[in-house]
């Protein structure tokens, strides 16, 4: 089962192509790049610097706070399985995530700037162009970073990686990445298609798996929860 739900996720990755999930801090990042580009070699990364890497469906985000180091919330099971120290601080891997996600398990933990990008690009502070609240001073932005290093509950929607580098550096725990993703899902509700989708997948139950409470409740909850939705 885990390793279907990790062989999903790594598929799924490509939907990232069509920015479904993405920030919609990156509107403009092909500008952006460009840019930068244009300019010669980015400058270098200073403490409290808020940073963006690409990862899987959605943007990863940190706060680097010096000495090639980067604080960044991220799900991780292990901790939850032992004490080792040395097996805790290893790259985590796709499958320690996804049970990390499953047990809404996390810690801010402190990483390479290479083990952070995980092979990707970074973006520097692009977010202070478009969030509504100052950036504090960067070694406040460092210092607050500091103070969260740990276990943390985790949730997907409303306790995420982005939400810690909005709170650092602005004060103001905040995800662009959860708000569309609820503007999507709230299409597809109102989609009536969804409707017509649900009752035939619930027939097709029935039809697979006989008359049940298991499969002829939820043939008639579902629909009837959408269409009052939509």
């Amino acid at each position: 089962m885990l390793q279907l739900l990790t062989f999903l996720v790594e598929k799924l990755s490509l939907f990232s192509k069509f920015k479904l999930f993405e920030s919609s801090w990156s509107d403009g990042e092909d500008q952006d790049r460009e840019r930068h580009t244009q300019r010669g070699p980015p400058p270098p990364i200073r403490r409290g610097d808020l940073l963006e890497v690409p990862r899987s469906l959605f943007t990863h985000y940190g706060i680097y706070i010096g000495d090639n180091k980067v604080a960044h919330l991220i799900p991780d099971i292990l901790p939850v399985l032992t004490d080792d120290k040395k097996l805790i601080s290893s790259v985590i891997t796709n499958k320690r995530l996804i049970l990390g996600c499953m047990y809404r398990c996390a810690t801010v933990r402190v990483d390479s700037v290479e083990d952070f990008a995980y092979g990707s690009s970074i973006l520097v502070n692009r977010m202070d162009k478009m969030m509504k609240s100052q950036a504090f001073s960067n070694e406040d932005v460092a210092k607050r970073a500091e103070k969260l290093i740990g276990a943390i509950p985790y949730s997907l929607l409303w306790n995420n990686c982005e939400h810690f580098v909005t709170y650092c550096r602005y004060g103001c725990a905040a995800s662009r990445q959860t708000e569309k993703f609820c503007e999507c899902l709230k299409l597809i509700i109102r989609d009536q298609r969804s409707v017509i989708a649900t009752v035939l997948l619930g027939v097709i139950s029935i039809v697979c798996f006989g008359m049940a409470p298991s499969t002829t409740l939820p043939t008639i909850l579902i629909p009837f929860t959408l269409w009052m939705a939509g």
